[in-house]
């Protein structure tokens, strides 16, 4: 699994580079110091995740999210890295199209295992945190149905157990049905919604209002 790092300090590039390079299926195979270096980086590199500094001079990495999102037709998958679990740039990142989120005070084997799941997009990161996000975000926001309205009764039962944070195994011993379909349904909410991943489908989920953060 290739992954790039953008951070604009570099013993912070280097810590993550030490964790990710011990894992024998895991490899960096870039670096940037911001996001202005970032995005043509991951374009002629075309790494499976980006660990992507949210707060870097310039082009941070909300920016350079939106860039990446915009210009490939198959972007990787962009795990926003930040200090602060509540920061509200978090929320911007993956209103862009980030993932998900890793904290830097995480331990070696958390960053491991985040971006082993960002890159499979089986479950959702912090759920708790991201409903946090979304919950403070909401005062801000006029709920639109959109696209979730187009939804059946089961996909949006399986779109609320995504926004909790469930695995797909997880949402079929709930549901009483097996993992394959519910992959199926995972992937129609996808489809309906336009979105990349779960997080990104769980993003809609609270800007539409059908699952309230509080």
């Amino acid at each position: 699994m290739r992954v790039l790092v953008a951070d604009d300090e570099r013993l912070v590039r280097l810590g993550l580079r030490v964790v990710i390079d011990a894992e024998p299926d895991l490899t960096v195979v870039g670096e940037a110091a911001s996001g202005a270096e970032a995005v043509p980086l991951v374009r002629e590199l075309r790494p499976d995740v980006v660990l992507m500094d949210v707060r870097m001079p310039g082009i941070d990495g909300i920016r350079a999210t939106e860039q990446l999102m915009a210009t490939m037709a198959e972007p990787p998958k962009i795990l926003v890295v930040t200090t602060f679990e509540h920061d509200d740039h978090v929320y911007d990142a993956l209103r862009a199209g980030a993932a998900g989120f890793l904290l830097k005070r995480a331990r070696a084997e958390e960053m491991v295992q985040a971006v082993r799941l960002v890159a499979r997009g089986d479950s959702l990161l912090f759920p708790a945190a991201v409903r946090e996000l979304a919950r403070r975000q909401a005062p801000a926001r006029r709920p639109d149905p959109g696209p979730v309205g187009r939804l059946t009764g089961r996909e949006g039962e399986v779109l609320r157990l995504m926004a909790a944070g469930l695995s797909n195994a997880e949402i079929a011993g709930r549901l009483v049905v097996s993992v394959e379909t519910v992959k199926t349904h995972v992937g129609a909410v996808l489809a309906k919604l336009g979105a990349r991943d779960r997080t990104q489908a769980v993003i809609a989920a609270y800007e539409s209002g059908f699952v309230l953060p509080g």
